[in-house]
């Protein structure tokens, strides 16, 4: 057993009413892979902000290599040693990765030389760990792995020896997954200690050298991998059994078309095509998965479908309404057709991220008449339907004046399904239901969407999860590149044939 990087003993944190850690002890030994899982809102995310300075423990205590610490800031933290690479990438948009890595660590007045200093040990790290970055790119113009390794790359220049990653493959392709993977083993080979909060079980199992649990902001058990399988880590995260796939006799019967599109071309800013003649039909009481990998008019297809753009060229029919694209659709009047959008971007689309929780349970329905008193609104009625959104789907805390900001992301996600299914539309369009959810709320989320499903809504499923289309989907289709480029009922889809047409190739005969 190699000596411990980190001990946490008797970490506790409570925030107003929330007990967010419990009395949490945890040791993670030197130059291994340490994962820390468990449900939403079990206080993974806060001990590790203690741990590299934004919170300070009400009580408890830290030890780094064997000695005593008192890290009051990330600046301390970062002295330590100790690097964090958030969920969402604390990155300056207009900027290149060059400078977002010299930002706050200049080292004087005078930039050139400093903007040299950087590049040269920029470029050693990025030979010996493999992270390639395009150091004169800005960031607003790279993929999100990209982002990723740079996010490493500038905790790694700044000298750190433990590097904590909170759901590093959130929003990462299988394949930039894989990439990332092949990195973090590296690091760790060359003695880097990683402290990796996921909920993706699979990714667990095969990068991780021990689990801990935590429950309700205490630590559950805490194991050598060894002693852990996906079936038990998912029975200790939730507390009980957990069924996910796909249930026996789950298709369904299609019914009336309730959204037709033909023709929908749309371009990219850059003047790229995004969308090339996309035409499908939503029909009640079917969930349509739409798979491939990111990037490939996903997106774009969800936007131009919920009335967020525009298209270049192309119909839809909604309902007993036609659109075309010189009067199209908009947000306010698809909520009126009873078209409903859970937006891939809970951050910049689906919450006001300074909102109290009941403003954003109501965002975009505020206007109906259950939350109206004469021409003002009834907050009290919003604050009500906010409090039984939040018991229904198991949003913790239980609190509808916590900022939305404060709830953890599978929680931000689970205010929005509330919020969007709780209107029983007609059409539903859902972007990523599951990104940075915990297993259980998976479970929770994919008998929703059954449920709407099965009450006649047409539900559009768009997912980077393959195990998640294959698990809800009754019919799906395939796009690459901006184009459908295939079309499946379920019992006809396994992951090879998938693959293919995701990679825009014929089955041979």
């Amino acid at each position: 057993m190699s000596a411990a990087a980190v001990q946490l003993h008797g970490i506790s944190k409570r925030f107003g009413a929330v007990q967010a850690n419990r009395g949490v002890s945890l040791t993670v030994e030197s130059g291994t892979v340490h994962g820390l899982v468990g449900e939403n809102g079990a206080g993974k995310s806060t001990l590790m902000a203690i741990l590299y300075g934004y919170y300070q423990a009400d009580e408890g205590s830290i030890e780094f290599n064997g000695q005593p610490a008192r890290i009051r800031d990330s600046h301390e933290a970062i002295a330590l040693g100790i690097g964090m690479v958030h969920q969402h990438f604390m990155l300056v948009d207009t900027l290149t990765c060059l400078e977002n890595v010299m930002l706050g660590a200049e080292g004087g007045w005078l930039l050139g030389p400093a903007k040299a200093r950087v590049r040269a040990k920029l470029q050693q790290l990025m030979n010996e760990t493999g992270l390639q970055v395009q150091l004169d790119a800005r960031v607003a113009d790279l993929p999100v792995g990209e982002l990723q390794r740079l996010e490493i790359l500038k905790a790694l220049y700044r000298g750190a020896r433990i590097l904590i990653l909170d759901e590093p493959t959130a929003v990462l392709t299988p394949q930039e997954t894989d990439q990332l993977f092949v990195t973090l083993r590296a690091l760790r080979d060359r003695g880097t200690t990683l402290i990796l909060i996921t909920h993706k079980l699979r990714e667990v199992m095969s990068l991780c050298d021990a689990v801990t649990v935590m429950r309700a902001g205490q630590v559950v058990e805490s194991r050598p991998i060894g002693a852990w399988s996906e079936e038990l880590l998912a029975e200790s995260m939730v507390g009980r059994k957990v069924a996910l796939g796909r249930p026996a006799g789950s298709a369904k019967d299609a019914g009336a078309v309730r959204l037709e599109a033909s023709g929908l071309s749309q371009r990219h800013a850059n003047g790229v095509p995004a969308l090339r003649e996309v035409s499908l039909r939503l029909r009640a009481g079917e969930i349509v998965g739409v798979a491939g990998v990111s990037g490939n008019g996903q997106s774009e297809l969800l936007d131009v479908l919920s009335g967020l753009r525009a298209p270049a060229a192309g119909h839809m029919q909604l309902g007993e309404h036609a659109f075309s694209a010189d009067a199209w659709l908009d947000p306010a009047r698809a909520r009126e057709l009873h078209l409903a959008h859970v937006p891939e971007d809970r951050h910049a689309v689906g919450l006001v991220m300074n909102f109290p929780a009941w403003e954003s349970a109501v965002l975009g329905y505020q206007g109906l008449p259950k939350y109206r008193r004469g021409l003002s609104m009834n907050h009290a009625a919003m604050r009500s339907a906010a409090a039984e959104m939040e018991e229904r789907f198991d949003v913790r805390p239980r609190s509808v004046d916590l900022g939305s900001s404060k709830f953890s992301g599978g929680n931000q996600q689970k205010l929005i399904l509330a919020r969007e299914i709780g209107e029983q539309p007609q059409v539903l369009l859902v972007g990523q239901p599951t990104r940075g959810v915990d297993i259980g709320a998976i479970e929770f989320i994919h008998a929703q969407l059954r449920a709407l499903r099965d009450a006649g809504c047409a539900v559009l499923l768009v997912s980077s999860e393959l195990d998640e289309i294959l698990a809800l989907a009754d019919r799906v289709v395939v796009m690459n590149a901006g184009r459908i480029t295939g079309e499946l009922a379920i019992d006809e889809c396994d992951e090879r044939r998938l693959g293919l047409l995701m990679a825009a190739q014929q089955e041979a005969a």
